[in-house]
Protein backbone atom coordinates (compact mmCIF):
# COMPACT_ATOMS: atom_id res chain seq x y z
CA UNK A 1 0.00 0.00 0.00
CA UNK A 2 1.44 3.26 -0.69
CA UNK A 3 2.69 5.46 2.40
CA UNK A 4 0.26 8.07 3.31
CA UNK A 5 1.12 11.83 3.68
CA UNK A 6 1.75 12.98 7.00
CA UNK A 7 -1.87 15.62 6.82
CA UNK A 8 -4.09 12.88 5.92
CA UNK A 9 -2.86 10.45 9.15
CA UNK A 10 -3.26 13.54 11.12
CA UNK A 11 -7.08 14.35 9.74
CA UNK A 12 -7.93 10.43 10.06
CA UNK A 13 -6.25 10.11 13.92
CA UNK A 14 -8.56 13.39 14.79
CA UNK A 15 -11.50 11.50 12.94
CA UNK A 16 -11.60 8.43 14.49
CA UNK A 17 -10.83 9.91 18.03
CA UNK A 18 -14.08 12.40 17.41
CA UNK A 19 -16.20 8.83 16.78
CA UNK A 20 -14.81 7.64 20.10
CA UNK A 21 -15.43 10.25 22.41
CA UNK A 22 -18.84 11.64 20.86
CA UNK A 23 -20.22 8.57 19.24
CA UNK A 24 -18.97 5.57 21.95
CA UNK A 25 -18.27 3.73 19.28
CA UNK A 26 -16.49 0.10 19.43
CA UNK A 27 -13.56 -0.39 18.69
CA UNK A 28 -14.26 -2.57 15.75
CA UNK A 29 -16.48 -0.20 14.36
CA UNK A 30 -13.65 2.25 14.48
CA UNK A 31 -11.05 0.00 12.87
CA UNK A 32 -13.95 -0.24 9.80
CA UNK A 33 -13.85 3.28 9.35
CA UNK A 34 -10.25 3.33 9.43
CA UNK A 35 -9.72 0.31 6.76
CA UNK A 36 -12.08 2.26 4.47
CA UNK A 37 -10.36 5.76 4.77
CA UNK A 38 -7.03 4.58 4.95
CA UNK A 39 -7.57 2.83 1.69
CA UNK A 40 -9.15 5.45 -0.03
CA UNK A 41 -6.39 7.85 1.20
CA UNK A 42 -3.69 5.70 -0.11
CA UNK A 43 -5.48 5.58 -3.56
CA UNK A 44 -5.42 9.87 -3.49
CA UNK A 45 -1.66 9.78 -2.30
CA UNK A 46 -0.95 7.47 -5.23
CA UNK A 47 -2.10 9.81 -7.45
CA UNK A 48 -0.84 12.87 -5.62
CA UNK A 49 -3.86 13.70 -3.98
CA UNK A 50 -5.27 13.58 -0.56
CA UNK A 51 -8.66 13.81 1.74
CA UNK A 52 -8.70 17.35 1.34
CA UNK A 53 -7.51 18.03 -2.43
CA UNK A 54 -9.52 15.23 -3.52
CA UNK A 55 -12.86 16.08 -5.54
CA UNK A 56 -16.29 14.40 -6.66
CA UNK A 57 -14.06 12.86 -9.76
CA UNK A 58 -11.58 11.22 -7.55
CA UNK A 59 -13.93 9.60 -5.21
CA UNK A 60 -16.21 7.64 -8.42
CA UNK A 61 -12.57 6.89 -9.79
CA UNK A 62 -12.34 5.00 -6.52
CA UNK A 63 -15.81 4.15 -6.58
CA UNK A 64 -15.23 2.06 -9.93
CA UNK A 65 -11.55 0.64 -9.02
CA UNK A 66 -13.31 -0.96 -6.40
CA UNK A 67 -16.46 -2.46 -8.96
CA UNK A 68 -14.05 -3.45 -11.22
CA UNK A 69 -11.87 -5.60 -8.77
CA UNK A 70 -15.07 -7.45 -7.66
CA UNK A 71 -15.94 -5.45 -4.33
CA UNK A 72 -19.43 -6.32 -3.13
CA UNK A 73 -22.28 -3.48 -2.90
CA UNK A 74 -22.87 -3.77 0.53
CA UNK A 75 -18.70 -3.16 1.04
CA UNK A 76 -18.77 -0.40 -1.24
CA UNK A 77 -21.77 1.57 0.82
CA UNK A 78 -20.25 0.82 3.90
CA UNK A 79 -17.54 2.06 2.18
CA UNK A 80 -18.88 5.48 1.18
CA UNK A 81 -20.78 5.91 4.45
CA UNK A 82 -17.11 5.86 5.94
CA UNK A 83 -15.89 8.76 3.64
CA UNK A 84 -19.24 10.65 4.00
CA UNK A 85 -18.96 10.73 7.61
CA UNK A 86 -14.79 11.80 7.69
CA UNK A 87 -16.28 14.69 4.83
CA UNK A 88 -18.91 16.00 7.27
CA UNK A 89 -16.38 16.06 10.26
CA UNK A 90 -14.67 18.24 7.82
CA UNK A 91 -16.65 20.41 6.88
CA UNK A 92 -18.08 20.93 10.69
CA UNK A 93 -14.35 22.05 11.27
CA UNK A 94 -14.30 24.13 8.69
CA UNK A 95 -11.12 22.38 6.49
CA UNK A 96 -13.28 21.97 3.71
CA UNK A 97 -16.27 24.43 2.07
CA UNK A 98 -17.39 21.61 -0.04
CA UNK A 99 -18.27 17.32 0.63
CA UNK A 100 -17.34 15.45 -2.56
CA UNK A 101 -19.75 13.06 -1.76
CA UNK A 102 -22.42 15.06 -2.39
CA UNK A 103 -24.77 13.49 -5.09
CA UNK A 104 -23.28 10.46 -4.94
CA UNK A 105 -25.65 7.58 -4.13
CA UNK A 106 -25.13 4.62 -2.43
CA UNK A 107 -24.97 1.11 -4.06
CA UNK A 108 -28.23 -0.22 -3.84
CA UNK A 109 -28.42 -3.36 -1.53
CA UNK A 110 -30.88 -6.28 -2.44
CA UNK A 111 -32.86 -6.75 0.80
CA UNK A 112 -32.41 -10.42 1.76
CA UNK A 113 -36.03 -12.05 2.54
CA UNK A 114 -35.94 -12.79 5.91
CA UNK A 115 -35.57 -16.64 7.21
CA UNK A 116 -39.12 -18.33 7.84
CA UNK A 117 -40.15 -21.57 8.43
CA UNK A 118 -42.14 -23.98 6.29
CA UNK A 119 -45.80 -24.81 7.15
CA UNK A 120 -44.89 -28.20 8.72
CA UNK A 121 -42.19 -26.55 11.19
CA UNK A 122 -44.95 -24.17 12.24
CA UNK A 123 -47.30 -27.16 12.88
CA UNK A 124 -44.30 -28.84 15.27
CA UNK A 125 -43.58 -25.72 16.97
CA UNK A 126 -47.45 -25.50 17.35
CA UNK A 127 -47.44 -28.93 19.43
CA UNK A 128 -44.81 -27.75 21.83
CA UNK A 129 -46.94 -26.14 24.56
CA UNK A 130 -48.73 -28.60 26.74
CA UNK A 131 -52.56 -27.01 27.08
CA UNK A 132 -53.00 -29.02 30.51
CA UNK A 133 -50.99 -26.11 32.51
CA UNK A 134 -51.52 -22.31 32.70
CA UNK A 135 -48.34 -21.83 31.50
CA UNK A 136 -49.01 -23.82 28.69
CA UNK A 137 -52.15 -22.58 27.83
CA UNK A 138 -50.45 -18.90 27.48
CA UNK A 139 -47.38 -19.94 25.40
CA UNK A 140 -49.65 -22.01 22.89
CA UNK A 141 -52.14 -18.84 22.68
CA UNK A 142 -49.21 -16.52 21.93
CA UNK A 143 -47.82 -18.54 19.59
CA UNK A 144 -50.98 -19.68 17.53
CA UNK A 145 -51.96 -15.86 17.88
CA UNK A 146 -48.76 -14.47 16.35
CA UNK A 147 -48.26 -16.97 13.46
CA UNK A 148 -52.50 -16.10 13.08
CA UNK A 149 -51.94 -12.28 13.27
CA UNK A 150 -47.83 -11.58 11.33
CA UNK A 151 -47.92 -9.46 14.50
CA UNK A 152 -44.74 -7.79 15.23
CA UNK A 153 -43.78 -9.42 18.35
CA UNK A 154 -43.61 -5.84 20.35
CA UNK A 155 -47.97 -5.74 19.33
CA UNK A 156 -48.43 -8.87 20.90
CA UNK A 157 -46.69 -8.75 23.76
CA UNK A 158 -48.36 -5.37 24.15
CA UNK A 159 -51.78 -6.62 23.73
CA UNK A 160 -54.23 -5.32 26.64
CA UNK A 161 -57.66 -6.73 27.58
CA UNK A 162 -59.59 -3.56 26.22
CA UNK A 163 -58.04 -4.52 22.66
CA UNK A 164 -59.26 -8.29 21.86
CA UNK A 165 -61.98 -8.56 20.42
CA UNK A 166 -63.16 -12.65 20.38
CA UNK A 167 -66.80 -12.48 19.44
CA UNK A 168 -65.91 -10.55 16.49
CA UNK A 169 -62.66 -12.56 16.37
CA UNK A 170 -60.08 -9.34 15.69
CA UNK A 171 -57.58 -7.48 17.36
CA UNK A 172 -57.55 -3.70 17.63
CA UNK A 173 -53.68 -3.05 17.10
CA UNK A 174 -51.75 0.16 18.16
CA UNK A 175 -48.04 -0.53 15.57
CA UNK A 176 -45.15 1.87 14.53
CA UNK A 177 -46.00 5.41 14.50
CA UNK A 178 -49.21 5.15 16.49
CA UNK A 179 -51.07 3.48 13.36
CA UNK A 180 -53.85 1.76 14.39
CA UNK A 181 -55.23 -1.16 12.33
CA UNK A 182 -57.83 -4.64 12.74
CA UNK A 183 -56.25 -7.90 12.53
CA UNK A 184 -58.78 -10.95 12.03
CA UNK A 185 -57.97 -13.94 14.49
CA UNK A 186 -59.09 -17.17 12.53
CA UNK A 187 -60.83 -20.23 13.96
CA UNK A 188 -57.55 -21.51 15.86
CA UNK A 189 -56.40 -18.24 17.50
CA UNK A 190 -59.68 -17.26 18.84
CA UNK A 191 -60.07 -20.94 20.59
CA UNK A 192 -56.67 -20.75 21.72
CA UNK A 193 -57.20 -17.58 22.93
CA UNK A 194 -60.37 -18.36 24.58
CA UNK A 195 -58.99 -21.54 26.31
CA UNK A 196 -55.96 -19.50 27.74
CA UNK A 197 -58.69 -17.03 29.13
CA UNK A 198 -60.78 -19.53 30.96
CA UNK A 199 -58.14 -21.61 32.12
CA UNK A 200 -55.02 -20.00 32.17
CA UNK A 201 -54.80 -16.15 32.61
CA UNK A 202 -56.36 -16.15 36.23
CA UNK A 203 -54.50 -19.17 37.41
CA UNK A 204 -51.03 -16.82 36.27
CA UNK A 205 -52.01 -13.52 37.99
CA UNK A 206 -53.48 -15.46 41.22
CA UNK A 207 -55.81 -12.25 42.01
CA UNK A 208 -53.40 -9.80 40.78
CA UNK A 209 -54.87 -7.01 38.50
CA UNK A 210 -53.57 -6.39 35.07
CA UNK A 211 -54.86 -4.92 31.70
CA UNK A 212 -52.10 -7.89 29.45
CA UNK A 213 -53.78 -9.80 27.96
CA UNK A 214 -50.02 -12.31 27.81
CA UNK A 215 -49.03 -12.09 31.74
CA UNK A 216 -45.93 -13.78 33.51
CA UNK A 217 -46.17 -15.77 37.00
CA UNK A 218 -44.82 -12.23 38.55
CA UNK A 219 -48.33 -10.66 37.01
CA UNK A 220 -46.41 -8.34 34.76
CA UNK A 221 -47.30 -8.52 31.03
CA UNK A 222 -44.42 -10.82 29.18
CA UNK A 223 -41.19 -9.00 27.93
CA UNK A 224 -39.97 -9.33 24.54
CA UNK A 225 -36.89 -11.24 25.70
CA UNK A 226 -38.96 -13.68 28.17
CA UNK A 227 -40.99 -14.85 24.75
CA UNK A 228 -38.08 -15.27 22.56
CA UNK A 229 -36.56 -17.60 25.17
CA UNK A 230 -40.07 -19.64 25.11
CA UNK A 231 -40.04 -19.75 21.38
CA UNK A 232 -36.28 -20.75 21.48
CA UNK A 233 -37.45 -23.39 23.95
CA UNK A 234 -40.17 -24.77 21.76
CA UNK A 235 -38.24 -24.51 18.84
CA UNK A 236 -35.19 -27.01 20.53
CA UNK A 237 -38.39 -29.33 21.21
CA UNK A 238 -39.72 -29.32 17.62
CA UNK A 239 -35.97 -29.93 16.66
CA UNK A 240 -36.15 -27.11 14.24
CA UNK A 241 -33.05 -26.25 12.53
CA UNK A 242 -34.13 -22.87 10.91
CA UNK A 243 -32.15 -20.27 12.56
CA UNK A 244 -35.10 -17.90 14.35
CA UNK A 245 -35.04 -14.52 15.10
CA UNK A 246 -38.07 -12.80 17.16
CA UNK A 247 -39.70 -12.17 13.89
CA UNK A 248 -39.21 -15.55 12.57
CA UNK A 249 -43.59 -16.58 12.56
CA UNK A 250 -44.17 -13.24 11.39
CA UNK A 251 -41.90 -13.78 7.99
CA UNK A 252 -44.05 -17.26 8.58
CA UNK A 253 -47.28 -15.92 8.16
CA UNK A 254 -46.56 -13.37 5.26
CA UNK A 255 -45.11 -16.17 3.41
CA UNK A 256 -47.84 -18.67 3.65
CA UNK A 257 -50.41 -16.31 2.96
CA UNK A 258 -48.89 -15.44 -0.47
CA UNK A 259 -48.19 -18.93 -0.75
CA UNK A 260 -51.97 -19.84 -0.59
CA UNK A 261 -53.14 -16.87 -3.03
CA UNK A 262 -53.38 -13.73 -0.85
CA UNK A 263 -52.32 -10.77 -2.93
CA UNK A 264 -49.24 -7.90 -1.73
CA UNK A 265 -51.79 -5.45 -0.60
CA UNK A 266 -53.50 -7.42 1.95
CA UNK A 267 -50.68 -8.69 3.03
CA UNK A 268 -49.30 -5.26 3.61
CA UNK A 269 -52.58 -4.02 5.28
CA UNK A 270 -52.35 -7.07 7.73
CA UNK A 271 -48.36 -6.78 8.50
CA UNK A 272 -48.80 -3.23 9.28
CA UNK A 273 -46.79 -1.62 6.90
CA UNK A 274 -47.25 2.00 5.87
CA UNK A 275 -45.53 1.65 2.76
CA UNK A 276 -45.68 -1.31 0.18
CA UNK A 277 -42.06 -1.35 -0.89
CA UNK A 278 -41.51 -2.90 2.94
CA UNK A 279 -43.87 -5.84 1.56
CA UNK A 280 -42.15 -6.39 -1.60
CA UNK A 281 -39.13 -8.75 -0.17
CA UNK A 282 -41.77 -11.18 0.10
CA UNK A 283 -42.70 -10.81 -3.84
CA UNK A 284 -40.58 -13.25 -5.49
CA UNK A 285 -42.54 -15.84 -3.22
CA UNK A 286 -45.62 -14.67 -5.27
CA UNK A 287 -43.65 -14.20 -8.51
CA UNK A 288 -42.37 -18.51 -7.59
CA UNK A 289 -45.87 -19.42 -7.13
CA UNK A 290 -47.36 -17.83 -10.38
CA UNK A 291 -44.53 -19.67 -12.39
CA UNK A 292 -45.83 -23.35 -10.43
CA UNK A 293 -49.22 -22.38 -11.80
CA UNK A 294 -48.65 -21.67 -14.80
CA UNK A 295 -46.40 -25.00 -15.18
CA UNK A 296 -48.94 -26.92 -13.56
CA UNK A 297 -52.11 -25.93 -15.20
CA UNK A 298 -50.75 -24.47 -18.44
CA UNK A 299 -50.82 -26.30 -21.71
CA UNK A 300 -47.17 -25.58 -22.55
CA UNK A 301 -46.19 -24.70 -18.96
Amino acid sequence: MQELNRQDQEVVDRFLDNLWLEFGLSHNTIQAYRTDILGYSAYLSSRGKSLLTADRGNLQAYLGLRFRSGVQASTAARFLSSVRRIYQFLLREHELTSDPTADIESPKIPRALPKSLSEAEVERLLLGPGRETPLGCRDYAMLETLYATGLRVTELIGLSMSELNLAAGVIRVMGKGSKERLVPLGDAAIEALNTYLQKGRGAILRGRVSEAVFVSTRGTSMTRQAFWQIIKRYARQAQIATPLSPHTLRHAFATHLLNHGADLRSVQMLLGHSDLSTTQIYTHIARERLKRLHSEHHPRG
